[in-house]
């Protein structure tokens, strides 16, 4: 053997053997394509209705598809969950696992945890055998994520604002409150109040699918995340928040028993508490999404009236399309370099606050593309619906159109209507003008031939013409009720319906681009977190201020009550107001403290020196006005566009040095860590490879890889010179193809191909 042989690669370079005549050519042994792969994983503490799942980016795996995943069997002697299915042979394969309830009657499919690693499994070449995983446990990160609604509806039930009026000999006395869904099948089931009034603490069994879970806002984390209701339900705290939460496939077949308990005063500690009173809520009394109702509470010995209870409620139902899939989750991802991001308000800032506003119109496409263009990292915009139901972007909820008669000039009036009450024809064809305006009778934009810097785009628009690379913070608006029991706008549209909306339009034209959802109202919150599975959601909160006037939800009220909600509600983080931020800068410490992302808003932003002092403070995103004069950063450009040029560096790195002999390539990777060698490259490390490059073409970036040994092979050079070759077209399509990477389980359904993990023979 010459020593050569041993250093080159084998797969590459094919050795010739001279043929002789009188031999014949041997067929060439067919390609395998496919083969069987056992799946197993270990997973603790599955329920008895549950069963465990794969998903994954092959057909055989459903592609992603919750409808279409595949059940494991259980192996009881083993205590693992296993399925053996075929794979593909000839691509990375990825998958997840998931734990559902599954209706057998008619196949709905209820996501009750899933793994949410931004990085999927993966089966990779040099992988040849199964091994056995453990549910939400890889890559040295545990990541598991609550489901979202697929079939099953949300109904919640909030008690806050000193709900219970009882008699005076119960009054002052701790409750503790239980929701019972009860099934509407009258006839065939059996009371279940006579269980429920009597001394027999034996739960109720709940209808299948069915399940409920409680939160009270309190200092305690423990209580604060969403837990499994206990036997006699949850304490109710003087002036605190009791949410119930209620999962159910068919809300319209459930009542509710709500019962309430106390503890005697001479009762032991062992003791169970005693059962006072109970009421009734039937499914015929709710609204559609929100209300709240009033109801009598009764004796449980006597049968007579108590008092009463007042308690509000959401039903939060699923969306009609199925635009959610199980191939990458953000709902609570933040990478932990994104601190300090630099978020335009409204786009380049506030144009009607004062009469030094900006040049351009809030909240329109130019506005947006000037604060991108200054480097903003994120864009944050307002949405609301038109009549016809179409997102448009647009911060107040009022418009004025002037009111003049047809030979007059000058308009003498403006009528106020709400933006809910015109069509998008309307918005974008008549001439509006901003409150400000029509109220002191001032043009402030004469803009009218500029497309791009009128009023009210729709927010597909701005999706579509915004650089992906920018993130956008969409603020969902919507009315809350104030403090005296006014509201800032009547008959709404049906909160369901225009949360899909505009969810329906985010899922399907975001592409790669990183989106944060946000809203005042703590209910849109709980919507957005549990109708999609995709996009974090953040909780906006003015908290301790004399600038505003307080909502009437205790939720809102202060930065600690909006932490408590975050966490009830599992949710990214909150946008807190900084006038309270610098009024208590603890508060800072007591947001991450609870793992959730912070950013801020409020006028005090708009100062160079405050937006650094906010940044030094920790806050992950700072929203200010003027973003084009107060921005501190050296380098004009989103951190994310930064990222994507990084990622294409070491993309472009690796595809180079896949060029040299294995002899040579091995002695470079070697430097390279584990990016060489995974599916995808981890944001974390980026940034310790150095500082992002500013290069903007495939030729600049080609001439800054580094080359170790570069004059051993030319096939280096050769490389080089065909990315050189490559047209400007060209570029920009394979620039938008690698930026895929940045959401890097966004490519994992279609796999990446690689080599067979049957040795050649």
């Amino acid at each position: 053997m010459q020593p050569w042989f041993f250093l080159s690669d084998r797969k590459k370079e094919k050795i010739q053997l001279p043929r002789k005549m009188s031999l014949k050519n041997l067929p060439e042994k067919p390609e395998i394509l496919s083969q069987d792969w056992t799946f197993s994983v270990y997973v603790p503490n599955v329920g008895p209705k549950e069963k465990v799942v794969i998903t994954g980016s092959t057909a055989e795996l459903g592609e992603w598809n919750y409808k279409k995943c595949v059940i494991l069997d259980y192996m009881e002697e083993k205590g693992i969950w296993t399925r053996n299915l075929v794979i593909p042979n000839t691509c990375d394969v990825f998958y997840r696992y998931a734990i559902c309830l599954i209706n057998e009657e008619n196949n709905d499919i209820i996501v009750r945890k899933w793994e949410t690693h931004i990085h999927p499994r993966v089966i990779k070449e040099n992988i040849l055998e199964p091994g056995t995983d453990i549910f939400g446990e890889y890559d040295g990160k545990q990541k598991i994520c609550r489901g979202w609604l697929t079939s099953q509806t949300l109904v919640q039930f909030k008690f806050m604002n000193s709900p219970l009026k009882l008699k005076s000999r119960l009054g002052g006395r701790l409750m503790n409150i239980k929701v019972t869904p009860v099934q509407l099948s009258f006839g065939t089931e059996p009371h279940v109040e006579d269980s429920s009034l009597s001394t027999d603490t034996m739960d109720v069994e709940v209808p299948m699918g069915v399940y409920v879970e409680v939160a009270t806002l309190d200092d305690d984390p423990a209580i604060c995340h969403l837990q499994p209701q206990e036997q006699f339900g949850r304490e109710y705290k003087q002036d605190g928040v009791l949410l119930v939460n209620v999962f159910a496939p068919n809300p319209k077949g459930l009542a509710y028993l709500i019962d309430f308990y106390s503890y005697s005063t001479q009762a032991s500690i062992e003791d169970p508490p005693c059962h006072i009173g109970y009421t009734y809520v039937l499914p015929n009394m709710f609204k559609p999404s929100e209300g709240n109702l009033e109801l009598p509470v009764t004796c449980n010995v006597k049968h007579r009236p108590l008092g009463t209870v007042n308690f509000e409620y959401l039903i939060v139902c699923p969306m009609e399309d199925s635009l959610c899939k199980l191939d990458v989750s953000y709902t609570k991802h933040w990478d932990p370099t994104w601190t300090g991001l630099e978020v335009g308000h409204r786009g380049l800032g506030a144009s009607f606050k004062t009469k030094e506003g900006n040049a351009i119109r809030e909240n329109t496409i130019a506005s947006l593309k000037k604060a991108a263009a200054s480097g903003a990292d994120m864009l944050e915009f307002d949405v609301q619906l038109s009549k016809d139901m179409i997102p448009v972007i647009y911060h107040d909820f009022h418009v004025c159109i002037s009111m003049k008669r047809k030979k007059e000039v000058d308009f003498t009036e403006m009528l106020e209507l709400p933006v809910k009450d015109l069509t998008l024809e309307h918005l974008q064809k008549l001439k509006v003008y901003h409150l400000v305006e029509g109220r002191n009778h001032e043009i402030l934009f004469f803009d009218e031939d500029l497309e791009e810097h009128q009023p009210f785009p729709t927010l597909e628009e701005a999706l579509k013409a915004l650089d992906e690379h920018v993130g956008f913070n969409i603020e969902l608006k919507w009315t809350m009720e104030m403090e005296d029991g006014t509201f800032e706008l009547n008959n709404p549209f049906d909160m369901n319906t225009y949360v899909d909306k505009v969810l329906e339009v985010v899922l399907k034209n975001a592409g790669q681009r990183r989106i944060v959802l946000s809203c005042f109202n703590p209910d849109i919150c709980t919507m957005v977190r549990n109708k999609q599975n995709k996009y974090p959601v953040m909780f906006l909160t003015v908290g301790v201020t004399e600038k505003y006037q307080p909502y009437r939800d205790p939720r809102c009220l202060s930065i600690p009550a909006a932490v408590q909600n975050a966490i009830s509600s599992d949710i990214l983080g909150i946008v807190a107001h900084t006038e309270d931020l610098l009024r208590d800068p603890t508060q800072v410490k007591l947001a991450k403290d609870a793992g959730l992302v912070l950013f801020c808003w409020g006028d005090d932003n708009n100062d160079k020196n405050t937006i650094m002092k906010l940044k030094e403070m920790g806050l992950h995103a700072v929203i200010y006005d003027k973003l084009d004069q107060y921005i501190t950063k050296e380098v004009k450009e989103s951190i994310f566009l930064m990222e994507a040029r990084e990622s294409q560096r070491d993309i472009m790195r690796m595809a180079a040095l896949d060029a040299l002999p294995l002899s040579d390539a091995s002695s470079s990777t070697h430097t390279m860590g584990d990016s060489a060698t995974r599916p995808f490259l981890d944001l974390s490390v980026r940034h310790k490879v150095g500082v992002p490059s500013t290069v903007t073409s495939l030729e600049s970036l080609a001439s800054t890889i580094e080359i170790r040994d570069e004059p051993v092979d030319k096939k280096l050079k050769r490389n080089r010179d065909l990315i050189m070759s490559i047209d400007k077209e060209s570029q920009v399509k394979e620039q938008r193809g690698t930026f895929k990477g940045l959401f890097p389980a966004g490519d994992a359904s279609k796999g990446s191909p690689k080599k067979s993990r049957v040795n050649d023979l």
